[in-house]
């Protein structure tokens, strides 16, 4: 994603950037920026993966406050931003708004994704897995059970949306602290560097690529 909510840099695009035309198990990544912007943000995605027919998606996202590396669980059908998007919208307790034939935004923010869309679409990551991975690298990671409601969601829920029924195609989410500058201006916040995420993407392509079926290991919450 580009910067949002006042910030001058987003992580997820600082070290998406890098792994641009990187080759990982024989697949090419390709990087591509996302707009802040309910809507905007799907319609580029959606180009995307006409595009590039991608074995495998991965959307990341900043979520400063955070500590550790979280790999999202779920995304619901529901917009319910806390803050204005780059474009200045902000939905509130509504559901995900794409045209279903043009998969592409139309404007209303009343109607969900498909008549019967359900409440909420599942990654198809091996979500525990990669934490597993990151865990044994030394990198800290933890299984998020949401993604917000805020833009990031809203890309996630539509990301699942449009590899239903995809087979060989699997996606998820991503979501990565602040950067350290960014933390210096937020006291008591996380941050990690651009290596470490970096090593933690390559890392989360690779078990993606490699395995279809997730661990069976706890990663659940309390609360």
């Amino acid at each position: 994603f580009e910067p949002f909510g006042g910030e001058t840099v987003n992580p997820s695009w600082e070290v998406v950037k890098q792994l641009d035309g990187m080759i990982i198990r024989g697949q090419q990544v390709v990087a591509k920026q996302l707009p802040c912007v309910f809507g905007e943000a799907l319609t580029v995605l959606n180009a995307a993966l006409e595009t590039y027919q991608p074995q495998l998606t991965i959307a990341v996202g900043q979520a400063g406050g955070r500590v550790d590396i979280t790999v999202e669980r779920v995304a619901i059908n529901v917009d319910d931003a806390r803050i204005p998007d780059n474009k200045g919208q902000q939905p509130i307790d509504e559901p995900i708004v794409i045209d279903v034939d043009s998969h592409t935004f139309d404007g209303k923010i009343d109607e969900p994704i498909v008549a019967d869309g359900p409440a909420a679409c599942f990654s198809t990551l091996p979500i525990k897995a990669i934490v597993s991975a990151l865990r044994q690298q030394g990198i800290p990671a933890s299984v998020s059970q949401t993604a917000g409601t805020f833009v990031c969601n809203h890309v996630m829920y539509g990301l699942l949306h449009q590899l239903q029924g995809k087979s060989g195609q699997k996606g998820g989410f991503i979501h990565i602290p602040y950067l350290p500058e960014q933390a210096a201006a937020h006291p008591g916040q996380a941050s990690m560097s651009v290596e470490t995420v970096r090593a933690a993407l390559e890392t989360a392509i690779t078990v993606a690529l490699e395995q279809d079926d997730d661990v069976k290991i706890g990663g659940g919450a309390t609360h």
